[in-house]
């Protein structure tokens, strides 16, 4: 084969590589596009002072309860003793996290029988860019914190920039409002790729028609911090938004944080 020949190949397997990078891309506007979402971060900026991120605000979603170490059935699709993020959930937790033992001030993990090593207000929320193909390859054009994680998404090992993220939830109770904060530690309930309503700006409704169109899975601790009906029912609904670390005030909620990334060995 002459040189002539092999820079033929070159070219020839160039542009083979570049229509598939677009084919890619494509693939992913498409996924995007059926999603229904911008695609463009939603920013405030005002004079001298840095970017912020402005998260739309989510109106009457049911919650449901969730615990770490339930087992699959009855309303649970899952076993929780791992999360679609750690696959040694309750062993980094510490224990298991008894649905059944009401929480109280000042650190709602009374009833345990142990101190939880990661932050026992959790939540998930129906997302999974980790083990979701179609929410994995959309990731990084809808949620709109990616650009703050450009090294750890280039990097080798596995990052989630769903997992650990903050969410305040809030739940109105005759003329009292109960504000709590959680971190995201799985994904669920039902759906897993349900980017309109995660990431939606006209507070759009989850897509999954069971346990009353749920969006949301909350732990015992906020479940007993926001005041829930029942241990473990689909009869409460909450409002809810993103937030950034910093605009976290001081609480149970921050006693103990989760920092763990994703755990898949």
């Amino acid at each position: 084969m002459n040189v002539k020949h092999i820079a033929l190949l070159i070219l020839a397997l160039a542009v083979s590589l570049r229509l598939l990078a677009a084919a890619e891309n494509y693939a992913v506007d498409l996924l995007v596009a059926e999603a229904n979402i911008p695609t463009v971060t939603n920013l405030i900026f005002s004079e001298g002072q840095a970017l912020k991120h402005v998260y739309p605000v989510h109106t009457g979603i049911t919650a449901t309860v969730f615990w770490i170490g339930e087992p699959k059935g009855n309303g649970s699709s899952e076993n929780n003793a791992v999360s679609a993020y750690d696959d040694a959930w309750q062993e980094h937790y510490g224990g298991y996290d008894d649905y059944t033992a009401q929480r109280h001030a000042p650190t709602y993990c009374d009833g345990l029988g142990f101190r939880p090593k990661q932050n026992p207000f959790y939540l998930d929320l129906p997302f999974d860019d980790i083990n979701n193909d179609k929410a994995k390859a959309m990731r990084e054009q809808v949620v709109p914190w990616t650009g703050d994680y450009r090294r750890e998404l280039a990097g080798s090992v596995p990052f989630s920039l769903m997992k650990n993220r903050w969410v305040k939830i809030w739940r109105q109770v005759g003329n009292t409002t109960y504000t709590g904060y959680g971190q995201i530690a799985d994904a669920g309930p039902y759906v897993y790729d349900d980017a309109a309503y995660v990431f939606g700006t006209q507070d759009e409704r989850p897509r999954s028609p069971r346990a009353k169109n749920a969006g949301m899975d909350v732990s015992p601790a906020l479940r007993d911090y926001l005041h829930f009906d029942g241990i473990n029912n689909d009869d409460n609904q909450v409002g809810w938004q993103f937030v950034e670390r910093a605009d976290v005030p001081t609480g149970p909620w921050t006693e103990i944080e989760t920092t763990q990334q994703v755990y898949q060995p």
